[in-house]
């Protein structure tokens, strides 16, 4: 017996839910962390040179690949070409390890909202008048907590996904994303309004090409790496939002504006962050990875004064909104693997039970990153790194661009490009960008990923 596939019930469903998978937070942290980093204007040229030639390219195929085949990563790649069946497998091990520290990160900014609120209201379960890198450090340290606020993130993200493609992850980001974009514009203006927050603008805006001169290969990595992040590619999540497509879609529309929305949103919360961070502590303030969401900016809002609290609560929920709609998109990922191969069985498959083992065996590993609090806790550093940063290393480091690099030589030499127009061109569409896209699936993309990964290995330390 055929059981039928769900579908998005519109395509601004579909644009909302494929929004929320890629703006998460790799815009709202890691883009703006990044781009202070890596010399601020240099790398937002980079940056946006690789969302329009490798991003979109990306993005392009892996919704033409999962329409296609009608199935999840793994199901597309072994309908496909069983020599490739590996890429599907690939995407779920990168969803499973970005997982395992964004189930983590999402119960960091659920406990930031609780503390603003608590303040708003002067409850005991506020800030209690500590300083923001006391109250971070704290939570880092109480392993109990951070595992509460992992499970607490995780069961919502759970719920969400229990209710299916139209009924629980659609209904719930198509009010939440633009809900999403006022709430970030609201913090922009507050921010570039801050004393001292010219200097932060100067220091996005002006046109200073140093750090690509002194050294390429940094940049290059940290704006590729932060791409495939951000915008959820090779991690398997939009061939499966792809999969559920209906065939009169324009994919190419779709793709541009996905592309488009999430880098927006990564350059807005680079207005809403930097020049806050750098009228409050300098440069040095926007270089400071986790601390820069977690300790500078709770700084920024308790300099606020009586109102701070109510900034600081718009800000973390729109954070958490963020990271609850990719970590739905990730999730997803897995159960429609589970979901298709019980389909394949003529059985019509039992999305709640899959959707609770996948974030079950997603909570062994969040609890490992929880419990090991950056490394603040003394558990043993694989290679050196804390647990955190080695999932990150093997997920976006390694098998996301790695993922990339090989479907794009497939849908280039192997599936042929022929064959990704055909689908683009159902209903009647056209393939506008046809010949670029040829050229940069077949040359461009292949020669920026080995670059982003031999940068990637480089910035890690693995190769020298």
């Amino acid at each position: 017996m055929e059981h039928k596939r769900g579908n998005w019930g519109s395509n601004f469903g579909f644009l909302m839910a494929a929004v929320g998978s890629a703006v998460g937070l790799g815009n709202l942290w890691g883009f703006p962390y990044k781009m202070g980093a890596n010399g601020g204007f240099a790398f937002l040229i980079v940056y946006l040179l690789l969302v329009l030639f490798v991003g979109f390219v990306v993005m392009v195929g892996e919704l033409a690949l999962g329409r296609k085949s009608g199935l999840g990563v793994v199901g597309t790649y072994k309908k496909l070409s069983k020599e490739v069946r590996w890429l599907g497998w690939l995407g779920i091990a990168s969803a499973f390890l970005i997982m395992s520290f964004y189930t983590v990160l999402g119960g960091y900014v659920t406990k930031y909202i609780v503390v603003n609120l608590g303040d708003i209201f002067g409850a005991s379960w506020g800030s209690s008048g500590l300083a923001a890198g006391d109250l971070f450090n704290g939570l880092l340290t109480n392993q109990a907590e951070s595992i509460i606020y992992s499970v607490i993130f995780l069961a919502l993200t759970c719920l969400i996904v229990m209710g299916g493609i139209s009924g629980g992850i659609e209904k719930f980001t198509k009010y939440a994303m633009p809900a999403l974009f006022v709430m970030l514009l609201v913090v922009i203006i507050r921010s570039v309004t801050l004393p001292g927050a010219g200097e932060g603008l100067r220091f996005m805006l002006y046109p200073n090409l140093e750090p690509l001169k002194e050294d390429f290969m940094a940049v290059i990595s940290s704006a590729g790496g932060q791409m495939f992040f951000s915008l959820s590619l090779g991690m398997g999540a939009m061939i499966t939002y792809g999969s559920y497509l209906q065939k009169k879609e324009n994919l190419e529309k779709n793709a541009l504006i996905v592309v488009c929305s999430d880098t927006l949103v990564a350059v807005m919360a680079a207005f809403a962050i930097l020049p806050a961070a750098i009228a409050l502590g300098g440069e040095d303030a926007a270089m400071s990875g986790p601390s820069l969401l977690f300790v500078t900016l709770q700084d920024v809002f308790a300099a606020m004064g009586s109102f701070g609290p109510v900034f600081g609560l718009i800000f973390y929920i729109l954070v958490f909104i963020a990271a609850i709609t990719s970590a739905i998109s990730l999730v997803e990922v897995v159960t429609t693997f589970y979901m298709d191969k019980a389909h394949a069985k003529g059985q019509p498959g039992n999305r709640k039970k899959y959707t609770i083992l996948t974030c079950l065996a997603i909570l062994v590993l969040a609890v490992i990153v929880a419990a090991d609090g950056l490394g603040s806790n003394g558990l043993w550093q694989p290679l050196g790194y804390c647990w955190l940063d080695f999932m990150d290393l093997w997920s976006e480091g390694i098998m996301m661009p790695l993922g990339a690099l090989f479907m794009c030589i497939f849908i280039g030499y192997e599936y042929k490009v022929e064959n990704i127009a055909e689908e683009i061109e159902q209903g009647g569409n056209v393939f506008r960008t046809k010949k670029v896209y040829a050229v940069c699936c077949k040359i461009v993309v292949p020669l920026a990923m080995f670059l982003v990964l031999f940068g990637q290995l480089q910035s890690f330390g693995i190769i020298k």
